[in-house]
């Protein structure tokens, strides 16, 4: 498992743009199988089954094993690299977009292919967001509920994920925190409750922190 990585949010995207009256819809996914991305191309193709192209590419695997880019009949590099490269220049993992488009009657030319599938990819991934996602140990604490506010405030000021809070007859806050950084955020909780905290070890586990992405404008 990857220690971090940068991929779009789960919920994906889309965006439309227009170019010299063709119409550009940019639409991303993030996608953990060969299989998962297929199946998002063909459910995106199936829905625009009427438009001149559907244009793909996506990028799947721990170590980027999986790429594949498809011009949908554009000119051969002028629609399935550009969107590819979109994912690499920003870095994505596990990430596929389709941009599907209807001709408007003006031929842009291959530069003018190249750089209209870009933006749109770019546009759909900026739609979409980016996440960062870290892989942590999650860290559960128990302690009287006097101390709460006081653990809150300093996890919080301190950048700590506070993942989730039960109230039992103790309060039970559980903090993700990465493999091997464990013991700062141990201390710190002991000294904030006196000592009397109980900590116990939980599972490995995904959290996502939004990322900023440039507008598409900055990819043209």
């Amino acid at each position: 498992m990857l220690q971090r990585y940068l991929t779009v949010k789960p919920e994906g995207g889309q965006t439309e743009i227009e170019i010299n009256r063709s119409r550009f819809i940019s639409y991303v996914r993030r996608v953990e199988t060969q299989e998962e991305a297929i199946a998002f191309i063909q459910e995106i193709k199936k829905k625009h089954w009427d438009a001149t192209h559907n244009c793909s590419a996506y990028i799947v695997g721990e170590h980027d094993q999986h790429q594949k880019m498809d011009d949908d009949g554009e000119p051969s590099g002028t629609a399935g690299k550009p969107i590819l490269e979109v994912i690499k220049k920003k870095g994505l993992k596990d990430t596929a977009i389709v941009v599907t488009r209807y001709f408007g009657g003006i031929k842009l030319g291959a530069g003018g292919l190249i750089r209209a599938y870009g933006k749109s990819a770019s546009a759909g991934v900026h739609a979409a967001g980016v996440v960062e996602r870290i892989l942590t140990r999650e860290h559960h604490f128990s302690f009287d509920y006097t101390f709460l506010g006081k653990v809150e405030n300093e996890l919080n000021a301190r950048g700590f994920q506070i993942v989730g809070i039960q109230y039992l007859d103790k309060v039970i806050v559980t903090v993700g925190e990465e493999e091997g950084e464990e013991e700062p955020l141990k201390q710190l909780i002991t000294n904030l409750t006196n000592g009397q905290a109980e900590w116990k070890p939980g599972d490995l586990v995904y959290i996502e922190i939004d990322q900023e992405t440039e507008p598409e404008e900055d990819d043209e």
